[in-house]
């Protein structure tokens, strides 16, 4: 397991104390909440039982399945483990390495025992000289690893430094109070972070160096909907000069219509007038 700070073997040693165990079955009951991921454990102690297992909110089995006191006490211990461990911005890579695509690490919170969180364990690489982040960021406040992914949190600086198979690339948090970061398996190896605002793909943060390694290549937006022309009406034919005109439908009802009225006339049925008015509108029509 990755190495305790000065305060987190403090916190194994109280657990110790208040639960009638040695460290070194708090210490089996960490790693193996470690192995799986915060929230189950599968372990193997005397002290405890022998083999057991445990799950958060669930199931606590012991060796001695019969001896109740020895349930109630993994189980608390288990809890109280768990609690510590989910206010740990990052936690080590399990022991065992399973491929967890998209599992993410515990997140920040309020820590347990009654208190403020505490940072449990050392630093990955202390940010020498052997550190695979650049010097000039310091020691980070927490660093983990995930399948092909390592992150550092420089919180000070406001960065974040994430090495994805051997390519370092370090961003600008912002304000983002970084509480947990995450991988997801696939093509671009998709890094997300959590903080105040929920989770973040990293690909939101301005970059300050590196090599866009764990950038994802940008998807082209779909073309526009080509809008179809409109359909132009034919153009009319030309008519041939050389052919006559036809006669308008009602041409000839107009001229019969005329002649009637002069009919009607010369009858005396209709005056001069009345007969001049109506073969102007009859004409108008042509």
């Amino acid at each position: 397991m990755q190495q305790l700070t000065v305060e987190g073997q403090q916190r194994v040693s109280d657990l110790s104390q208040r639960y009638f165990v040695s460290t070194d079955a708090v210490m089996t009951l960490l790693q193996a909440l470690v192995n799986g991921h915060g929230t189950m454990a599968q372990f193997y102690h005397p002290e405890l039982g022998g083999g057991g297992q445990w799950m958060q909110g669930g199931m606590t089995m012991v060796g001695d399945m019969f001896n109740n006191g020895l349930k109630a006490k993994v189980d608390g211990l288990c809890s109280e483990l768990s609690s510590l461990l989910a206010s740990q911005p990052f936690v080590p890579a399990p022991a065992s390495y399973p491929s967890q695509g998209g599992q993410q690490q515990q997140q920040g919170g309020s820590g347990g025992f009654g208190g403020s969180p505490v940072s449990l364990f050392v630093p990955g690489s202390g940010g020498g000289s052997g550190s695979w982040w650049p010097g000039e960021l310091g020691v980070p406040s927490s660093s983990g690893s995930q399948n092909n992914v390592r992150y550092a949190y420089f919180p000070g600086a406001r960065r974040l430094a994430v090495e994805v198979n051997g390519r370092v690339s370090v961003y600008d948090t912002l304000d983002h109070q970084i509480g947990g970061v995450s991988q997801q398996q696939g093509s671009g190896s998709s890094v997300t972070f959590t903080s105040q605002y929920g989770v973040v793909s990293v690909l939101s943060l301005p970059i300050i160096s590196g090599d866009l390694a764990v950038k994802q290549a940008p998807i082209a937006p779909p073309a526009p909907a080509q809008t179809p022309a409109p359909a132009q009406a034919p153009a009319p034919a030309q008519a041939d000069a050389s052919l006559p005109r036809p006669a308008p439908a009602q041409e000839g009802d107009i001229f019969a219509a005329i002649e009637r009225l002069a009919d009607l006339r010369q009858k005396g049925f209709i005056t001069e007038q009345e007969f001049a008015a109506k073969k102007t509108e009859l004409l108008s029509r042509l």
